[in-house]
């Protein structure tokens, strides 16, 4: 596929006398796929490696650039400095702007709570990970510092085990990967959206993530679930146990983990006080969702919610009804509001460049092989400092053999460059050796001093044969790895933040909250008002108030347990409850239907039904003369659905629907002025409730069905009339005697 453009004209002029631009003035045809590959996959390559996707040792390019700077800013000792100091210097490594500099460094400070293992501490407002509307302040008013852990991000840096590379502008060189001495991916939160792709990881003790790496260095078939528990969140909350889930995310690192708040209740007060909250919400979040169960009705156990969150920490206050049992009452809360949530896992990490979505097994391993070539380079680094500083000290001890000499020799040679030359020829050394010789101190030049330094040569010696065993065995670097992962739990574990719920009965079944059954009239006018009275009021009660042009329709009396069905125009049903709507007076509109249960737009209530048990039948009948009957249980759901479709058939449009507890006669009535009775007990109900039903009274093509209404005795002088044998019938035109009986009903 090819996108075409017209060619510019003759008419237009160049930009400038001496610009000469190649096909300036033309479009050309170009290839979309062509386009994608120049500027669009560079450009989501870019997102990937650089910037979403964190790599083996835990950070993403912005946190590693970020750190790297603190630590040559020599932050990892003494007091804190200004956030916006750190910024500025960091935009020497970093040029993608100080806001977004400064947020990374927000999200790894100790005071935002974001990270399990904070890695910068922090002074002053960094706001709360927890909350939306805690903002952290200014970088020109906060202070930071990095945290103790970063010593072992850092403290190999030295020894040359990670590459480096020149930064934006080839003026500094910057790590490509942090020498992490402990499987720093696994026990932080770490969340990123690339192109294409995304990642989750969620954070896991680091004592448990130790003693797994290790027991999995001593048997690569070490079962993970023995030895790390569960992912371990700065929140706390408890996490429920699901051993399947958990097998599944070990292995392939994907699934999802239930996170479930604490709270403990206030006897004396009445309350609930929630301490803890999953990691993927806000304390703001849960108490708009508790403000919204509570207006919709859908909880009545609350008398107020408030957020407490002080110094001390987070806190959400619930205050209770009187009789309500807290413990019941969370439970359903748990299942209602974001105070259980499920943390998607999705381990996406790049390994040698490469994204990867790998198990924690195959992660630990990664980072084994990672860890085990930086001891490598360190080893190498060291040996050969130690061969280098005994090679010179071999030249050294040549010397004592005769200090005179090499006394003489310097004095006596005329050019300084042919001191390092005749220092080799005198002594048998090479130049390197002859250089440290000739810049000895001449105070240094006693036998005592000598001495003391040849004395090093047989620890340099045990030295390097140590550090080329180390190197030629690897058992030997993982026994190095072993150590230093057993002092790194020792130093910073603190224990688990995260409690784990073993046997968790995950079930839920909705408590129907108490409801106070008394008899209540309910009202619904043609355009959709509904109010609720109580009977015992509605004696006191003026005329009902309605909108102009709207008129009220029949009432009708039950109690405040009964169910509402509403029928509308689009073929569809709402279910709501009595107890759902307020109590209310004559005076008021009501509430309006439609709003009230999110009906589609340009959706009319056509019908009210009302009933306790879901027993007796729904007439549907249609203008083209067919009825319909329903098992009033065919809307009867075992869940909470609030919305049924295809309530009724679409195939002509609705005349009249009416609920019957049992069989009756129902008078059709069409533009014809013709009337039928007729008897649902001699129509089959069916449960499909779009049926189309069957056809009762006979129509001329321009007539229709205009009413349908319940038959009273004695509404007809001659009922017999009006009554057919079979159906359909065309029904019966009555008399002035019957009409005169009608009004007087």
């Amino acid at each position: 596929m090819a996108r075409r453009k017209k060619e510019g004209t003759n008419s237009q002029k160049p930009l400038a006398d001496n610009v000469h631009i190649k096909g300036a003035g033309t479009i050309q045809d170009e290839i979309i796929t062509d386009t994608l590959l120049e500027n669009y996959m560079p450009y989501a390559m870019s997102v990937i490696l650089s910037r979403a996707i964190p790599e083996i040792d835990g950070l993403k390019p912005s946190h590693r650039k970020l750190l790297y700077t603190m630590y040559n800013m020599g932050l990892l000792q003494g007091g804190t400095i200004k956030s916006a100091n750190i910024v500025g210097r960091t935009m020497q490594l970093n040029p993608h702007g100080d806001a977004a500099i400064y947020e990374t460094m927000v999200r790894l400070s100790r005071g935002n709570e974001t990270l399990l293992y904070p890695y910068v501490e922090s002074k002053g407002n960094f706001g709360k990970a927890y909350s939306k509307n805690m903002v952290y302040a200014a970088s020109r008013y906060t202070e930071a510092k990095l945290a103790p852990i970063c010593h072992e991000l850092f403290d190999d840096i030295k020894y040359d085990t990670v590459d480096f590379v020149d930064n934006y502008d080839n003026s500094m060189k910057e790590p490509t990967l942090l020498p992490v001495t402990f499987p720093t991916v696994l026990c932080n939160v770490s969340k990123g959206i690339a192109v294409g792709m995304a990642s989750n990881i969620a954070s896991f003790n680091i004592s448990e993530i130790c003693d797994t790496t290790i027991a999995l260095m001593k048997n690569p078939d070490h079962m993970i679930s023995e030895t790390l528990l569960a992912p371990d969140f700065v929140g706390g909350g408890f996490i429920l146990y699901d051993k399947d889930e958990l097998e599944k995310i070990y292995e392939t690192g994907r699934g999802s983990v239930k996170v479930r708040a604490r709270y403990t209740y206030d006897k004396k007060y009445n309350c609930i006080d929630i301490t803890q909250i999953p990691p993927t919400t806000t304390s703001e979040d849960i108490i708009d969702k508790i403000i919204e169960l509570v207006k919709s009705n859908k909880v009545k156990e609350i008398n107020d919610v408030r957020d407490e969150t002080d110094l001390s920490g987070l806190k959400i206050t619930i205050d209770l009804k009187r009789g309500i049992d807290p413990d019941k009452f969370m439970t359903k809360l748990y299942k209602l509001t974001p105070l259980q949530d499920s943390f998607s896992c999705n381990f996406n990490i790049l390994v040698h460049g490469n994204p990867k979505v790998l198990g924690v097994k195959s992660i630990l391993l990664e980072w084994i092989d990672f860890r085990l070539e930086c001891i490598r380079r360190r080893v190498v680094f060291n040996l050969d400092k130690k061969r280098k500083q005994l090679h010179l000290l071999k030249g050294l001890s040549k010397i004592l053999l005769d200090i005179d000499k090499a006394i003489k020799i310097v004095r006596e040679t005329e050019s300084e460059s042919e001191v390092v030359p005749n220092l080799m020829i005198g002594f048998g050394i090479d130049e390197t050796q002859a250089e440290y010789v000739a810049e000895i101190k001449l105070r240094h030049l006693n036998r005592e001093y000598i001495l003391k330094r040849i004395k090093d040569i047989e620890q340099l010696e045990n030295d390097i044969a140590e550090l080329e065993g180390i190197l030629s065995s690897k058992s030997k670097m993982k026994k190095i790895i072993v150590g230093e992962l057993q002092n790194v739990a020792k130093k910073y574990d603190a224990g688990r933040k995260s409690e784990i719920i073993y046997d968790v009965d995950d079930e839920y079944v909705a408590e129907e909250s108490v409801v106070a059954d008394y008899p209540v009239t309910m009202f619904i006018t043609e355009q959709g008002y509904a109010k609720k009275i109580k009977t015992a009021n509605l004696r006191m009660s003026g005329e009902q108030k309605v909108k102009e042009g709207d008129r009220m329709l029949p009432e009708v009396e039950c109690s405040n347990k009964d169910e509402l069905l509403f029928f509308t125009n689009k073929n569809q049903v709402y279910k709501s409850k009595v107890d759902d709507f307020n109590d209310t007076k004559a005076s008021v509109l009501g509430e309006y239907v439609p709003g009230k249960l999110d009906m589609e737009a340009d959706e009319q209530v056509s019908y009210m039904a009302v009933t306790d048990d879901y027993s007796g039948y729904m007439i549907f009948v249609f203008e083209n003369g067919k009825l319909a009957k329903v098992d009033m249980n065919a809307y009867q759901t075992k869940t909470n659905r609030k919305k049924l479709i295809n309530a009724y058939s679409d195939k002509s449009p609705l005349a009249q629907a009416i609920y019957i507890k049992e069989d009756t006669e129902l008078v059709l009535c069409s533009s014809s002025g013709r009337m039928l009775l007729v008897n649902t007990a001699s129509i089959l109900p069916k449960t499909t409730k779009n049926t189309q039903g069957v056809a009762a009274m006979k129509l001329k093509k321009t007539h229709k069905i205009t009413s349908v209404h319940i038959y009273k005795e004695g509404e007809f002088e001659k009922a017999w009339r009006f009554r057919a044998k079979n159906l359909p019938a065309a029904g019966a035109v009555p008399s002035e005697a019957d009409v005169a009986e009608q009004l007087s009903f």
